[in-house]
């Protein structure tokens, strides 16, 4: 590994890096704020699908794409005269230590728990209105869900334990079934994947995570079944769905 002073030498280039690409590169400086957002978006998702499958040299790689997106915005700020690199880590530097109290101060805490209800309240000491404040209009519903859920735990709002959100699931699963009115019935599907979402959230899971492997494991069996449909001279969309079916438990068995 490299050493603190290699690392800062190595952060110092990119920064150097960084104002000869903005000075001297015709498509570096024509970017701005807006222009660079959705690639930022698309940049933190390929990081994302490398970290899912744990894919550490692909992890590096996705790390600095990031990276260099941060810094970018960092060097437009600095030309806006509104802030530079070094005031985005000097605010973060200073929100960290005042959040970590039993590290930079004398709070004493037991437990992972007590860190994250220390976190929340000192949140509110920084002058957010609301415990819910910090959570993004943007953020995926699954992952916005689980977020909130998260927060209001940090105040202490939350099912006393597992079986107690099962019940809640169950409540919901059974309120959707009735429930006839479309409208009112999608309303009661949003109800139903919260209290799911909430339930694998005190059972220390990450819906997210979950479903996102699922998704990963239904495409590999999908195009496995396409694959043997293929090698086969048959036509997925002319076969019945028992047919399908047949092909669907013989990729599931490619799978193990």
């Amino acid at each position: 590994m490299n050493t603190k002073e290699q690392k800062l030498e190595a952060f110092s280039k990119l920064l150097d890096i960084m104002d000869d690409l903005r000075e001297k590169c015709p498509w570096d400086k024509k970017q701005d704020l807006q222009s660079l957002r959705h690639l930022t978006l698309e940049e933190v998702y390929e990081l994302s699908d490398a970290i899912l499958v744990e894919d550490l040299t692909e992890i590096r790689k996705e790390l600095g794409d990031v990276l260099l997106h941060l810094v970018f915005y960092a060097k437009i700020g600095s030309e806006k005269n509104a802030f530079d690199i070094a005031d985005v880590i000097n605010s973060l530097n200073e929100k960290l230590i005042f959040r970590h109290p039993h590290i930079y101060g004398n709070v004493e805490v037991k437990d992972e728990e007590e860190v994250k209800q220390n976190w929340e309240k000192l949140k509110l000491k920084e002058g957010n209105k609301s415990v819910l404040a910090g959570v993004s209009k943007g953020t995926p519903s699954i992952v916005k869900a689980f977020r909130i859920q998260e927060k209001v735990k940090g105040i202490g709002f939350d099912f006393a334990n597992a079986e107690d959100a099962w019940k809640k699931v169950e409540e919901e699963l059974n309120e959707f079934h009735t429930e006839e009115n479309f409208e009112k019935k999608e309303q009661e599907l949003g109800d139903v994947l919260f209290s799911v979402i909430n339930y694998a959230r005190i059972l220390g899971m990450n819906p997210d995570s979950a479903l996102e492997k699922t998704n990963y494991k239904f495409i590999s069996r999908f195009q496995k079944m396409e694959k043997l449909a293929l090698e086969r001279n048959l036509n997925l969309s002319e076969m019945s769905l028992e047919e399908m079916d047949l092909l669907w438990e013989e990729a599931k068995l490619m799978n193990k």
